[in-house]
């Protein structure tokens, strides 16, 4: 980050291959558009681009990008609505036989439709946490709320999840 703030933009198309693939899945979780992620993701680069001055060294990289992709969405969100999708089906990825790659497709769509019917900041919050690993205080630094917050939208989506597939779970189904 060093090298791309003094003008190296080698070093930041490095930082853009590191976390170009990770923002984009994130923002196609929340946005359920192919097309609003990989904008919403040109956005986040060409916005740090142009802010590389006011990142602060001993800021987490990570959460800076973050925090420039949600405030993306949001404003994108503000001015259009959302259409939802499943996983894609590179996702999905293979499984031993039809009636297992079946069953594993339909898991995974009851789970997508279930992640994708909650509140935007319970879904943020779960998304970072889980696709991405990051901690409750990176979270709260990405979603600009305190660290507590964080936790709670985290245990709700979980909470809401269960709510909603313990049903399936509880008959055996996918």
């Amino acid at each position: 980050m060093q090298r791309a703030q003094q003008g190296d933009r080698s070093a930041f198309g490095e930082l853009v291959e590191l976390y170009w693939d990770r923002l984009h899945r994130w923002l196609y979780h929340l946005s359920h558009d192919r097309h609003m992620a990989e904008d919403l993701t040109q956005e986040t680069f060409l916005k740090a681009f142009g802010n590389l001055g006011s990142f602060k060294a001993g800021t987490n990289l990570q959460a800076w990008l973050y925090r420039i992709a949600h405030n993306s969405f949001l404003n994108q969100r503000r001015t259009q609505r959302k259409t939802r999708q499943v996983f894609p089906p590179d996702v999905i990825g293979a499984s031993i036989g039809p009636q297992e790659e079946a069953m594993s497709r339909e898991g995974l769509q009851l789970l997508a439709r279930a992640v994708g019917r909650l509140p935007t900041d319970f879904r943020a919050a779960f998304l970072l946490r889980v696709e991405e690993s990051l901690s409750f205080r990176e979270i709260a630094d990405v979603l600009q709320t305190t660290e507590e917050t964080a936790r709670w939208r985290v245990f709700k989506a979980r909470q809401k999840l269960m709510d909603v597939l313990s049903p399936q779970l509880n008959r055996g189904e996918p």
